[in-house]
């Protein structure tokens, strides 16, 4: 006949028993996300390519920065850059062709051109080692341009006059004076000088051929091979076929996408965030082709 001490001890040992299970249940549950994540993610710690989109409107933002940081401290054995963009600001540019230079110091560095690759995005594809292209692809602009709006016709017609006391000759709501546009033409010149040195430079480009190209045209892919603005024909599978060729990077080598602000995340994300940042205002000096522009 059990006594109330007999019933104790066994409510003790099923207590125990529960919390034991618990516990057990929930270091499985913990370490099947750990190792959904690590397979999700290529392994954190595991070799692999890293793989960064550079689309929409580059502007060197932080979260661009941040994801070329992070590949540049990761297990990455390589690093591939989808480039599909107009350009973007020229300083912006700048920024992200100095990370991707960073990263092209530790780790061998391929640019891999989609629809368009000018302007801005050009520069940023001057940091890879090597810059693929489609025959299609829209390559180029090699040029600067500064947009200052004049609302002086508006005014007029809307009878308001505009007075102003001012410190600078550019005023958006009058007509560009002379001493205006000197000042203007003489600041997107000296950026545009920077930008021809960096071409010459990357490219290997002598000044006769930097000549043919340095007039803000676009060129396609096929035209950019003999101009010497791209290295070859291709794509994420011919990049690794180099990366394994000339840089003993193992073709099995998984890929791993790193996204801007995301860490690892799909191109959704990517797109998007890019997207969000086209629509945004920029200041300052811009490398971006325009078609209607011709430039």
């Amino acid at each position: 006949m059990s006594t109330p001490a007999d019933h104790l001890l066994d409510h003790r040992r099923l207590t125990g028993q529960a919390k034991r299970w618990r516990l057990i249940a929930f270091a499985a549950m913990a370490l099947a996300i750990i190792a959904l994540g690590f397979r999700v993610s290529g392994g954190f710690h595991r070799d692999h390519i890293a793989r960064l989109t550079l689309s929409g409107l580059i502007t060197g933002d932080d979260r661009t920065l941040r994801a070329l940081d992070d590949i540049e401290r990761s297990k990455a054995r390589a690093l591939i850059l989808e480039i599909d963009s107009p350009g973007g600001t020229t300083a912006g540019s700048e920024r992200v062709y100095e990370e991707i230079r960073r990263v092209a110091a530790r780790k061998p560095t391929v640019a891999v051109i989609g629809s368009l690759g000018a302007s801005g995005a050009y520069i940023a594809a001057l940091g890879a080692d090597r810059i693929f292209v489609r025959q299609t692809s829209l390559v180029g602009s090699i040029g600067v341009l500064a947009q200052n709006p004049n609302f002086a016709g508006l005014l007029e017609k809307l009878g308001v006059k505009y007075e102003t006391i001012k410190s600078s000759p550019l005023n958006p709501f009058e007509p560009t004076s002379e001493a205006a546009h000197t000042a203007l033409a003489a600041t997107i010149e000296d950026s545009f000088q920077w930008f021809k040195e960096l071409v010459r430079e990357r490219r290997g480009l002598s000044e006769e051929e930097l000549a043919r190209v340095d007039d803000g045209r676009i060129f396609t892919g096929r035209q950019s091979l003999p101009l010497k603005l791209a290295d070859a024909l291709g794509g994420d599978r011919e990049a690794r076929e180099w990366l394994s060729a000339q840089k003993g990077v193992p073709k099995d080598v998984p890929m791993r996408d790193y996204t801007p602000g995301g860490g690892v995340a799909g191109f959704a994300f990517t797109s998007l965030s890019s997207w969000l940042g086209a629509q945004q205002p920029v200041d300052g000096l811009l490398a971006i082709w325009q078609m209607t522009s011709g430039n």
